[in-house]
């Protein structure tokens, strides 16, 4: 009863992360075609985040000391990594190419778990991570806008091993006897983000008088500041705890798959808010995305002699305690 009920709380965080993360770019676009370079509109969300979360970062100042390396890790891959290659990508390559490559993460957290590891993973989990990549392929329609770039590619691969260690990086140090807590590591890595951001997209700059104005959004004037706010609170703050948290109740690589319908949701929220139509293949293939990671999601162990990826491994009654914990 227990479990069951951890996984289900597990995947309704994992889901809302996604849904949040993918209303980034609906806010995002507006404020970049109204005049902000992409990345002062990535140093402005996770440095407004780190601002919020500051707080929380002083009261769980011990992990300095304790946990150097994990939020060192966090902050530069999971934060500052994902964001800069992501956005240097798509300045050499299609967007939906950038997208495609970045979101072959859960392949590789499987690959991490499989070979890195040395855990066995359920054929569940490997066919919902193939009908997720494939359903995104659709999603982003990829044939319409292939061009080789061997650095482009490199830099979108570079955003999916960054996101790799997101997924992997949030699950540590949640089976000790005294678990991090994820909020605390959290703070740090946009504290950590927003500091190596600021040396890559030099924030002094920045045109901050669109800030002031507003932006065009499917046709309909928005501030500029509402839309940053949203990115800031829902898109940056929300999506990373509620994603972090949701790792710790489900599995790096059951998490990593349900994190694929961010595109879905980017994609729809684009359709409804700015206007930009879904085709037939598209609707396809978020529906294939949606039963690749409901497969994912679902699948359980074969025996009982270890944890398996794909299935559901909850965290002892304590980590639960410190994933509810409040800030």
């Amino acid at each position: 009863m227990h479990a069951s009920q951890g996984r289900s709380a597990g995947l309704g965080l994992a889901l809302a992360s996604a849904f949040a993360f993918g209303g980034s770019g609906v806010a995002a676009k507006p404020l970049i075609e109204a005049g902000l370079d992409p990345l002062h509109v990535v140093w402005l969300r996770v440095t407004g985040a780190a601002l919020v979360m500051l707080p929380v970062a002083w009261r769980h100042r011990a992990l300095l000391r304790r946990k150097p390396a994990l939020l060192a890790g966090f902050g530069l891959l999971a934060v500052a990594g994902v964001q800069a290659c992501y956005f240097a990508a798509i300045s050499r390559i299609p967007v939906g190419v950038a997208l495609l490559v970045e979101y072959l993460a859960p392949a590789l957290v499987l690959g991490w778990v499989r070979f890195v590891q040395r855990r066995p993973v359920t054929r569940a989990a490997g066919v919902g991570v193939v009908l997720a990549v494939g359903g995104l392929a659709c999603v982003v329609e990829v044939w319409s806008g292939l061009s080789f770039d061997l650095l482009g590619l490199v830099l979108a691969l570079g955003a999916a091993c960054c996101q790799v260690g997101y997924f992997v990086l949030s699950d540590q140090g949640s089976d000790e006897a005294d678990p991090v807590d994820p909020f605390g590591v959290i703070a740090y890595g946009l504290l950590i983000g927003s500091l190596v951001l600021t040396a890559v997209a030099r924030p002094w700059t920045m045109d901050g008088s669109v800030l002031a104005g507003t932006a065009d959004m499917g046709g309909t004037s928005a501030p500029a500041w509402l839309l940053l706010g949203w990115i800031v609170l829902i898109a940056t703050v929300l999506a990373y705890v509620t994603g972090v948290i949701a790792v710790r109740r489900l599995s790096p690589q059951v998490a990593g798959v349900v994190a694929c319908l961010e595109a879905v949701v980017a994609t729809v929220l684009a359709w409804v808010l700015l206007d930009e139509h879904l085709s037939g293949p598209q609707i396809l293939g978020g529906a294939v995305v949606l039963v690749g990671a409901f497969i994912a999601q679902s699948s359980t162990p074969r025996a009982p002699a270890g944890p398996v990826a794909g299935s559901e491994q909850l965290p002892a009654e304590g980590e639960l305690s410190a994933g509810r914990a409040a800030p």
